[in-house]
């Protein structure tokens, strides 16, 4: 599955990347990479956390 993923650089320099298709799914990292990689694994847990407690997973993209 592919999620659309915003990483935008902070005022101190913080790399934050969310997933505005999976609310509240938001990661953060020293290096846009970091960012990139990190809000994958949290994308990952919050499927696996929808999936454990049955609820639905939003569609991923479609572009």
């Amino acid at each position: 599955m592919k999620f659309r993923v915003i990483i935008e650089q902070d005022e101190d320099g913080i790399f934050v990347a969310q997933c505005p298709n999976l609310p509240g799914c938001i990661s953060q990292g020293n290096t846009r990479n970091d960012a990139l990689n990190n809000i994958k694994d949290a994308i990952d847990g919050y499927i696996f956390s929808q999936k454990k407690h049955n609820e639905p997973i939003p569609p991923p993209i479609s572009e």
